[in-house]
């Protein structure tokens, strides 16, 4: 067998490189983010320049808060909701990966997502929410950096200040006043239930969020909250 040629060989090096730069980059921004609180997200401005179109003086309502300080109610809410085994596993819930094959296959299309909280936040953070298999792969890189790098109440912490409530809504602050004319200190179990159901669809549930939809599922999260293990 021939060797190959000088030029292919400088351009897989080439390619190499630059995707080892690339996800450099992005294991750059985990290691900064252990320790600074981010001031934007990727999804946020993309959300930021959507409504820019339309108004271009629109802002977006966010206000971090300290993990102590937000109510643990919503901590086993949105654990409850999303993420049941967010103590436990390393960023991927297989067995809930395997259900939501499952059930889009039995449904013949994508209802489900089986994604972890911190798959959701390496999303989230980075990338956008456009669904290829090149961001399904860059997205399970930046949770197992995520998982390495950051302790449970870390990515809870984050998790829970720049994930999406509604049309300009990000994080547990801004969706408490939103929704409930309170902090997110002082959210109590039925407030918190409603709030972690929005999350799959925030814009559109907030259109109705005492439907009839929401008000059954926040029933099923309070029953499933006490058994909610939450990061100290």
């Amino acid at each position: 067998m021939s060797p190959a040629p000088h030029w292919l060989k400088l351009g897989l090096t080439a390619v190499a490189a630059v995707l080892l730069l690339w996800q450099g980059w992005y294991m750059g921004w985990v290691v900064w983010w252990k320790w600074v609180n981010p001031q934007s997200t990727s999804f946020q401005n993309q959300r930021l320049d959507e409504a820019r179109r339309k108004n271009p003086k629109a802002e977006l309502k966010r206000q971090w808060v300290a993990y102590e300080k937000i109510s643990v109610h919503l901590k086993r809410a949105v654990i409850a909701a999303e993420d049941d085994k967010f103590i436990d596993h390393e960023g991927f819930d297989w067995e809930g990966i395997q259900k939501a094959i499952e059930k889009n296959q039995k449904k013949g299309k994508v209802v489900a997502g089986g994604s972890t909280i911190s798959q959701q936040l390496a999303k989230n953070l980075l990338l956008s929410p456009t669904k290829s298999m090149l961001r399904k792969g860059e997205e399970a890189i930046i949770t197992v950096w995520i998982e390495l790098l950051w302790d449970k109440r870390r990515i809870l912490e984050v998790y829970l200040n720049v994930v999406e409530w509604g049309d300009g809504i990000f994080g547990a602050e801004a969706a408490a006043r939103r929704y409930f004319g309170t902090s997110a200190t002082r959210l109590d179990a039925e407030q918190a239930a409603r709030l972690a159901v929005m999350l799959p669809a925030p814009r559109r549930y907030e259109r109705n969020p005492y439907s009839a939809y929401i008000n059954g599922r926040a029933e099923l999260i309070l029953g499933r909250m006490p058994h909610a293990e939450v990061p100290p």
